[in-house]
């Protein structure tokens, strides 16, 4: 199960610097709206230190984490729903990501021109929910005015679907994401198919130069974020994309001396994993430890689809022990003789860190 989620914000707010340090890739960064048209994309590998740990108790020849994609977005302006700014085919790449990481630039710099002449962070992020915003107005009206024509026809999913419409409509004018709309799972099904921009879960990645001085920043979008129902999260682009570039080691001495655990930019990529309701489990043998990704909620049969459609269509059962079990009794035997590992059925809904062998017949 692939996560994807693009980058958005206004020109110079740090976009394809983030994504740089990201993916430690080397995408156009300049001074000037529209320096990134079409996007870059990267695959990062999402950290999990317990891979590392488990392969201390399982010795293997490999260790494949799951993985985590961005897109990197032109930026947005004024205007983007109507095309300005080759806005329309920005927008369109926005459509096709599952998870929107809103850059929103929290930090003064004279070198670094803002588009809007000024630093304010709920300004700047008004105005590109203004823009999704009238881009789905477009969308929802225009499925509306179609399905109110195929009403005759009796088409239940076309008469279910225009109550939902409607409401979707209403609240966009009032300047509301359909996030924030208390649709239900019955309404997202009738129009799933709209993909909807503002539908889509959002994390504010509030990007700073110095976490003290811009702390009041800091607070006004962490303030923000709570009253449409948002995450958020703070990092400083610059300093990600140095730290980026250290060897392994360097990395984890510049942590201890900074008395953290881990970057900014791992805590982006576990914020935008967790945004969509995702969790980890693990498979653990002598030729790999490997993790997958699956929703919250996903029972075993559904887990093991994850690896292959055979293993769901012909699930039998799984053995599952937890990786604290694994870490805390240090062999597979001993959380065995403990009476830890268990044999279940399908109903069984995995919990993230589970460690899984499943038995299926095809």
């Amino acid at each position: 199960m692939a996560l994807n989620c693009g980058i958005v914000g206004l020109p110079n707010v740090g976009k394809s610097t983030i994504f740089n340090a990201l993916t430690s890739s080397k995408a156009a960064s300049a001074n000037y709206p529209f320096c990134t048209i079409d996007p870059n994309v990267g695959v990062v590998a999402l950290p999990d230190r317990r891979m590392d740990k488990i392969s201390e108790f399982i010795k293997t020849e490999k260790i494949i984490p799951t993985s985590v994609e961005f897109v990197d977005i032109a930026g947005l302006v004024k205007g983007a729903s109507k095309g300005e700014g080759l806005g329309n085919k920005f927008l369109g790449h926005i459509k096709n990501v599952n998870a929107i990481l809103h850059v929103v630039r929290c930090f003064e710099n004279e070198d670094t021109v803002h588009v809007e002449g000024s630093v304010d962070p709920v300004r700047d992020i008004e105005i590109i929910n203004t823009e999704l915003i009238l881009a789905d107005i477009e969308t929802a009206e225009k499925r509306l005015t179609k399905n109110l024509k195929l009403v005759k026809t009796g088409d239940k999913s076309i008469i279910s679907s225009i109550d939902t419409l409607k409401k979707i409509k209403e609240g966009l004018n009032e300047g509301k994401p359909a996030r924030a709309l208390g649709l239900s799972e019955d309404d997202y099904q009738s129009i799933s198919d709209l993909n909807l921009i503002t539908a889509k879960p959002v994390l504010y990645v509030i990007n700073v130069f110095d976490f003290e001085k811009d702390k009041g920043y800091i607070d006004t979008i962490t303030e923000y974020a709570e009253k449409e129902n948002s995450c958020c999260v703070a990092i400083s682009g610059d300093m990600e994309s140095e730290i980026a570039q250290m060897e392994p080691e360097e990395r984890v001495e510049y942590y201890e001396e900074l008395g953290i655990e881990e970057s900014g930019l791992e805590r982006l990529i576990h914020q935008a994993y967790s945004l969509l309701g995702l969790i980890t489990y693990f498979t653990a043998g002598p030729k790999e430890i490997r993790a997958w990704t699956i929703n919250l909620g996903n029972k075993a049969p559904q887990a093991a689809g994850v690896i292959h459609t055979d293993f769901e269509r012909g699930f039998i059962r799984a053995e599952v022990y937890g990786y604290k079990d694994l870490i805390e009794h240090g062999t597979e035997q001993k959380v065995k003789e403990k009476g830890l590992l268990r044999v279940e059925g399908k109903e069984y809904v995995v919990k993230d860190g589970d460690i899984m062998h499943f038995l299926f017949n095809v």
